[in-house]
């Protein structure tokens, strides 16, 4: 899936003068974004979606009069537009996503250009990322928790995600029973928001959940998120699993990359992993998961009708990657039988 060439329309939606300023004049230098308004408050901007038809929002979660997240939970039903929400740091990030923006980027410091560059660089490709989105469709729909007593304990889960993957993780990983094998997980994220992504989902599931560390054990019960800035990859000690940590460069213009994980457990463990790659624009994880599937790991892919972007699903499929490629309810389903053999 490509951006398309076609001009998007934007409406910056921010309570800061100097932030609305910012973004404004910062995207519009980009030449297929066009911003068409600019709102202080969620009930200006409901005024201006009318009028305007604006094709993605940029919204701030932290406003007068109504916060960005009731904001969603109003908008979203009535005009399913794509959303980037640009907040502070702090997990309400995970609140708006969870009711249906499509991604975040955090404010940066307006007095420091490079802090304000990055910042705007990285709006400017969420921006065009959400334009090609699928917006969620809030449902009381759960997934069933599977069943536990598994025949092989020793598989390894790796999953790899992007834009929309935060929440599809959280609907794959819910119906996980405290005993499940142990978790991998690299979500395209920054850095402090994978630790408050691991606490969050660490009080909602059966699973711990923490952000990894140089020298954690993969252990059944566990689930290991990649810190955002560093890269994590797999490795066998004494008939045992652990991951890594390091610093390094940019693998498909991420870091963490789902490929550097994917690539470890395909050289140290594919016959005891089974990978999945869910929603996420670009290619990241299609070679590593590739090369499991080579190597004897079983490999699930999300479908297109249930992905936010069928970007790094889609490419992982194309190449012969994705053994089983299913929705993302029925994700849960295809782990088990897989554990069950």
């Amino acid at each position: 899936m490509g951006v398309s060439n076609k001009k998007i329309r934007v409406l910056v939606v921010d309570d800061s003068l100097v932030f609305r300023e910012a973004i404004k004049r910062g995207i519009s230098k980009d030449g297929y974004i066009d911003v068409v308004g600019v709102a202080a408050d969620p009930y200006i901007a409901r005024d201006m979606i009318l009028d305007l038809e604006p094709d993605v929002l940029t919204l701030d979660v932290e406003m007068p009069k109504m916060n960005g997240i009731e904001f969603l939970r109003r908008l979203l039903p009535q005009y399913p537009i794509p959303v980037v929400v640009v907040s502070a740091v702090n997990d309400s990030v995970f609140s708006a996503l969870d009711t249906g923006a499509v991604d975040f980027v955090s404010k940066p410091d307006v007095c420091k250009k490079e802090d304000l560059d990055r910042f705007i660089s990285e709006l400017v490709m969420k921006i065009k990322i959400a334009s090609v989105s699928k917006i969620k469709v809030l449902t009381e729909e759960h997934i069933k928790p599977v069943v536990s007593g598994f025949k092989n304990n020793s598989k390894i889960i790796a999953v790899g995600a992007s834009t929309g993957g935060t929440e599809a993780f959280y609907e794959v990983l819910k119906g996980f029973p405290a005993d499940m094998p142990g978790v991998v997980v690299v979500q395209h994220m920054p850095p402090v928001f994978t630790r408050m992504y691991a606490e969050r989902l660490n009080r909602s599931c059966e699973m711990e959940v923490k952000e990894a560390e140089t020298g954690d054990i993969i252990k059944k019960g566990r689930v290991l998120i990649a810190p955002g800035g560093y890269q994590m990859a797999v490795y066998k000690e004494n008939n045992n699993y652990y991951v890594k940590c390091l610093e390094g460069e940019n693998v498909n213009g991420h870091c963490p990359s789902v490929d550097v994980m994917f690539e470890s457990i395909a050289k140290v463990a594919p016959k005891e992993a089974i990978g999945v790659i869910l929603t996420g624009m670009g290619n990241d994880g299609a070679k590593g998961l590739l090369n499991m599937r080579k190597n004897g790991s079983y490999t699930i892919g999300q479908d297109e009708k249930t992905s936010v972007v069928y970007g790094m699903p889609m490419v992982a499929y194309n190449i012969g990657a994705v053994i089983k490629q299913t929705s993302l309810e029925r994700i849960p389903e295809a782990i088990y039988e897989c554990l069950k053999k």
